[in-house]
């Protein structure tokens, strides 16, 4: 029998120090550029988005793919990228992330949440959104080692 999978994920990180650099005039050509590094990777972007200083990727990856391995691409080529196209010379991205699996039933409402971070963030900060995140999820952490 041959193997078939679809693992879906979905991916946080923010800018360093929380740094809202991420200008609206520019975002959307980075979240395809994003997405493009994904796909170019051979996973598959389902949804990219975020807010001033974070993003959120939900993405599909082969089994033969880490999370580390593709989120440590998509940081360092789109790091290139803001420094460039957005002229943000010493742009940086946090060094950790937090990654949740996602199950094929989540991918729609997933991808609306993606969709609506401009209205999320009105009400909520990105740190609170991340712990709602970990909870929801069972995840331990430190506070003190939160973006």
């Amino acid at each position: 029998m041959s193997s078939y999978s679809k693992m879906h994920f979905h991916i946080v990180f923010s800018t360093q120090h929380r740094v809202a650099c991420l200008d609206q005039r520019w975002r959307e050509k980075l979240w395809a550029y994003m997405a493009g590094t994904i796909n170019g990777l051979g996973g598959h972007a389902r949804n990219v988005g975020g807010w001033k200083d974070h993003v959120h990727i939900l993405a599909d990856l082969k089994p033969t793919q880490t999370v580390a391995d593709v989120v440590r691409e998509v940081k360092k080529a789109s790091t290139q990228w803001i420094r460039t196209n957005g002229r943000v010379p010493q742009f940086q991205w946090q060094d950790g992330y937090a990654v949740f699996t996602a199950g094929w039933r989540e991918l729609d409402p997933l991808a609306h949440y993606i969709n609506n971070q401009e209205e999320h963030h009105r009400h909520r900060s990105f740190q609170e959104e991340l712990i709602t995140f970990l909870e929801e999820a069972g995840v331990e952490f430190d506070p003190k080692y939160l973006p």
